[in-house]
């Protein structure tokens, strides 16, 4: 099934009721989907652990990342005196 976001704040009742018979409910904005309405067992992901994520590690050869904190202090200090 599927539903516009304008059809979710006026049929919401509707669509608890579908996902309720075991449906699932695209949500669309301006044509495009953009979420999913499923019934509580089927809407789950399997959780990624966070060192298996692409983005994990990709600084760890910089010389300048070697102790976050003082990099974020760094980065904080700068901003605070740019203005």
């Amino acid at each position: 099934m599927e539903a516009s976001v304008v059809e979710l704040r006026h049929r919401l009742r509707d669509l608890l009721k579908a996902v309720d018979r075991g449906e699932t409910v695209t949500i669309t904005y301006r044509g495009k989907p953009r979420a999913v309405l499923a019934p509580v067992g089927m809407a789950r992901r399997p959780r990624m652990r966070v060192t298996e994520h692409p983005a994990f590690g990709m600084w760890k050869d910089r010389e300048d990342m070697k102790d976050p904190s003082a990099w974020v202090r760094e980065q904080r200090s700068r901003r605070r005196y740019a203005l």
